[in-house]
């Protein structure tokens, strides 16, 4: 069975716009026009992404993010009608792990999502853990724990730390990690990277102190006492 992906669309033709694109490449579909519906058809189905109109009936895209992450690191592109940084930034602060400023071009839509999906597999690794300073990667589950306690962490930001502390003592420039992260055609800017960059910390707690801050560098994982 192909890969599920939620579209939660008011207008229509967007929707089978997005629709023909994705069943085209194998996906199975699910429809949303409002925010209410969306909710259920993620509780009733085994959804592997989600494509999220801010701007939504019922129940805005921001809600439904919010209340989405509360139980589920699910993959979120979100779609916006404006270029405005700080809704972006709100919606990476909510737990979104993408977004797309509207008008978009389905083809570049269809290789963010693509982009998300495919790391969410199991890439090969030493081991199927990593582990450094109490915190302990488990790349299958994509499940993090720190001291033995889990840490619920959104897509981006699992993909993040398991970047850093695979590369633990080096410095990952925020071009390396963008392109890692997000790909070569990512639009945003320094402060996309802070912002998730501040909610993994935040996440880790006391332990974020082994993700170190080079100064007009970048970033690196270091045991730290």
């Amino acid at each position: 069975m192909g890969k599920t992906i939620l579209i939660v669309e008011d207008e229509h033709i967007l929707r089978e716009i997005m629709k023909d694109y994705l069943l085209d490449e194998g996906y199975e579909v699910l429809e949303a026009g409002d925010g209410k519906q969306a909710l259920a058809l993620f509780q009733e189905h085994d959804v592997h992404l989600i494509i999220l109109d801010i701007m939504l009936p019922e129940l805005d895209g921001w809600s439904v993010c919010q209340r989405i992450r509360k139980a589920s690191n699910v993959p979120i592109i979100m779609l916006t009608a404006r270029s405005d940084e700080d809704d972006t930034l709100l919606g990476f602060e909510l737990g979104a792990d993408d977004y797309v400023t509207k008008p978009y071009s389905p083809p570049i839509l269809l290789a963010r999502a693509k982009r998300l999906l495919e790391s969410r597999h199991f890439r090969e690794q030493e081991s199927d853990t990593l582990s450094s300073s109490g915190i302990t990667v488990h790349f299958p589950s994509r499940t993090v724990s720190i001291d033995g306690t889990n840490c619920s962490l959104t897509h981006t930001e699992f993909e993040i730390l398991a970047y850093l502390m695979k590369n633990k003592g080096i410095i990952i420039t925020r071009d390396q990690l963008i392109t890692k992260i997000w790909g070569y055609d990512f639009i945003g800017d320094d402060r996309t990277v802070n912002s998730h960059m501040r909610n993994l910390r935040s996440k880790l707690g006391d332990h974020a102190r082994f993700i170190v801050t080079v100064v007009r560098s970048g970033y690196k994982f270091e045991d730290r006492l």
